[in-house]
């Protein structure tokens, strides 16, 4: 999995921390990125909203800044939802479990290399058994969300090329787990599996922007 960018704090770390733009206060004991979460989820709930998503240094790929005396700027900005907005929290739903799904397998590629042939294919089955959760989440949006009136296919169309991707790499990295060797396992999974998930939570992120700016209008 990646790693936790705030673990282990640096005692010369500063840590900004921002729900929907307002500044919130950090208690002393929460350091790391899960603990901020715990932290920020607490007040949405407060509010009668969800926590929808997280940016760490203002985008989600973007590394803290060092700051002059050494140590690492962090700005952590918390966006929540209405609990009623059914649409934007299947998308967010689907897009933590692409994010998980993406961690996991990016584990299992290095695994997979200390395991034998059979270990490493429960491994992999196992990993298997999982991708379809964003695609099952995402089939309870209605046809019309993001489909032909934003100049897209239709939603039915979109989960039907998902589920015949989603086959062929089923074939291919299954076709490398059965060879006997873990390391053609790894390499399958690195060359096939993460660029998809990748570009699932590409989709997903740009239905999330498209719902969003639907509500603002």
């Amino acid at each position: 999995m990646h790693p936790d960018p705030l673990l282990p704090p640096s005692p010369l770390d500063r840590i900004e921390v921002w729900l929907d733009g307002v500044p919130v206060g950090l208690p002393a004991d929460r350091r790391s990125l899960q603990g901020i979460r715990c932290h920020l989820e607490a007040i949405a709930f407060e509010q009668q909203r969800f926590l929808g998503s997280i940016r760490v240094a203002g985008c989600s790929t973007v590394p803290p800044r060092t700051s002059h005396n050494g140590g690492r700027d962090f700005q952590i900005q918390g966006f929540t939802m209405e609990l009623g907005n059914r649409t934007m929290l299947i998308l967010m739903t689907a897009l933590e479990q692409t994010t998980k799904l993406t961690n996991r397998v990016n584990g299992a590629i290095s695994e997979v290399l200390i395991n034998d042939g059979p270990l490493a294919r429960e491994i992999w089955w196992s990993l298997a058994n999982a991708l379809r959760e964003p695609i099952l989440t995402l089939s309870l949006l209605p046809d019309n969300v993001c489909g032909p009136n934003h100049g897209q296919a239709s939603f039915t169309q979109l989960r039907k090329w998902q589920l015949e991707q989603l086959a062929a790499i089923i074939r291919d990295v299954e076709a490398a787990a059965n060879c006997g060797d873990v390391s053609r396992l790894s390499d399958a999974l690195a060359q096939h599996v993460v660029p998809w998930l990748e570009s699932q939570r590409e989709v997903i992120q740009l239905w999330i922007e498209t719902a969003g700016l639907e509500l603002q209008s």
